[in-house]
Parts: structure tokens; sequence; C-alpha cells
């Protein structure tokens, strides 16, 4: 049947070996490559999501060279008993947490770079939806500032939630509490927000 649609058994392992947990069993195993393409995969989600939590790009790589060193530390003890990716943001986040509260973030953080962390560039005057695009530039800049303002893990949750598509199940096993817990601190953060940001709602 498999041979008959063009997807024989090779192929099937193929795509079964590329999954992130049995890369990194592979990894736990001693294979280098494995890590190397995991770190290709995962490096920018990673870097971006450490952005939005600290709001220095120089810092957010500085923090993810952190967290995969961690990974790789951690491949000998690793089970595939989660999502890879919950377990690498859990990691990430522990990171993120402890950068924010040791003081460090408030000497260091920079202007806030552009979408995705890119540093936010001139538009040229010349451009026809110049205003347009500098409406949208300055709401993403106070979005990000009012989320930069909520408490850590309301923070966390929502730019897990929010930027990273993950839903409460695995938000809640990011931040190793329960779903209902992830509600709570979801709800307060956008009601937060919500109120931060109504002179926005009318743009």
């Amino acid at each position: 049947m498999l041979e008959k649609s063009g997807f024989n058994r090779l192929d099937m392992e193929a795509v079964v070996a590329r999954s992130d947990a049995e890369l990194m069993l592979r990894v736990k195993g001693g294979d280098e490559r494995s890590f190397a393409d995991l770190l290709s995969k995962h490096r920018n989600p990673v870097i971006n999501y450490l952005y939005r939590m600290v709001q220095n790009a120089a810092i957010a790589e500085e923090l993810a060279q952190d967290v995969f060193l961690r990974v790789y530390r951690a491949r000998h003890s690793y089970e595939p008993t989660a999502k890879f990716t919950t377990w690498l943001y859990r990691i990430a986040t522990h990171v993120a947490l402890n950068f924010l509260r040791d003081g460090r973030h408030a000497r260091n953080t920079a202007p806030l770079d552009g979408p995705d962390g890119e540093p936010i560039r001139e538009l040229r005057v010349t451009d026809p939806n110049v205003e347009d695009r500098l409406v949208a530039r300055t709401r993403t800049v106070e979005i990000r500032r009012a989320i930069l303002t909520l408490p850590e893990k309301q923070r966390a949750a929502v730019i897990l939630h929010k930027y990273h598509d993950l839903d409460y199940r695995e938000i809640a096993a990011t931040l190793q509490c329960s779903e209902s817990a992830v509600k709570s601190l979801l709800f307060r953060a956008y009601e937060t927000l919500r109120g931060r940001l109504a002179h926005l709602a009318g743009g």
C-alpha cells in the first residue's frame, strides 16, 4: 500500500527520524548532527521568544546560547514524555526568568527593535504608504512595551499564547503550573493589556 502510493517504508522512517523527539533521542545517543538539526530548526523561534521576554536582541542571542547549551547538557537525561518544544520552552522560560529576576535587564535593555527582533529601519519618505507603516510600527512598539510591563509569568504566558500558538496545556507544562493557573494568568494579563492599550482600539 505504501509502495503503491509512492511513499515507501524508508520514506516513512525518514519522516519519523526528523521528528524533534527522535532527533533529541539521537542526540542522547551521541549524534552531533541531530543536535545541529534541532539547533537550525528552533534557534530563531527561541531567540524571538527570548527577545520578547527581555526586549534586547543581543541579550536574547546570548540567552539562546545558554538555552541550547542546557539542552545539550541535559541530553543524557532526556525522555520524550512531553513535546520537545514544551521541554525546550520550559528551559527557555527558566533562563529568561532568571535573567529578569537578577536585575541585569534594567541595565541592559536597549530601545525596542522591530518585529521578530529585527532592528527598526528608517522608512523612505518616498514610500506612498509611509504613514500607514509608521502607525503600524508605533502600534507594534506600544503593544510590546505594554507586554513588557506585565509580571514575568503573565508575560511568558502571553508570549507563548499569542506569538508561539501554544495551547493552555502546553503553556501549563512549560510554566509548570495547572491549566487553570494558565487561564488565570492570561485573563489577568489580557485585562491589563486591554486597559493599557485602549487608546489603540480606534486606530
